[in-house]
């Protein structure tokens, strides 16, 4: 009788805990929140540098390469009801070229929270492109842009469109649209 006594107390413990474990979790019944949808703002989702004070038409003036991949995020509910929080990362390939000097190079690139045509928040950052020795291309992933987004009863994440794409100059952009062609 002794030894169910001691199993019993040995339990009584983690009987205590079960309320409070349980508390760790989502209330029954609740789901994540809504995201935004994901999207490349075309055409600036790829990108061709060249060397300064080139015609920007030959192979040999090309400094990179870039293009989004992807983009991933994650939503939680923000420390307000009237907030969701996003957390959001951009995949990028990028290939030397031949007018590249070193090994690395800057490329400008934002993240956007857009409703509908609006633009309500964007971010511009640099993702630094490093080719090592003997490597011509690289696949990359960015830093986490975290985003605060308003939310309400009647308007959830589903209401935004996160973007990503490279921040490009007017000459880069209208390059980029005779391409899309």
């Amino acid at each position: 009788m002794s030894v169910r006594l001691s199993a019993a107390r040995r339990a009584a413990p983690l009987v205590l805990l079960l309320p409070l474990l349980s508390a760790c979790g989502p209330e029954r019944d609740q789901f994540a929140p809504p995201c935004p949808a994901a999207s490349v703002l075309p055409p600036t989702g790829d990108i061709t540098l060249y060397r300064p004070n080139s015609s920007g038409r030959d192979l040999t003036d090309q400094v990179l390469q870039g293009k989004v991949t992807g983009i991933q995020g994650k939503c939680q509910p923000g420390d307000r009801k009237s907030a969701l929080d996003a957390a959001v990362t951009v995949m990028f390939d990028f290939s030397r070229g031949p007018a590249m000097q070193g090994n690395s190079v800057n490329v400008p690139v934002f993240v956007a929270v857009a409703e509908g045509d609006h633009i309500m928040d964007k971010k511009v950052y640099a993702v630094t492109a490093s080719f090592p020795p003997n490597v011509d291309r690289v696949h990359l992933t960015s830093a986490k842009v975290d985003m605060r987004l308003p939310v309400t009863a009647s308007k959830s994440g589903a209401a935004y469109t996160i973007l990503a794409a490279f921040q490009l100059t007017p000459d880069q952009l209208a390059a980029a649209r005779a391409r899309a062609r």
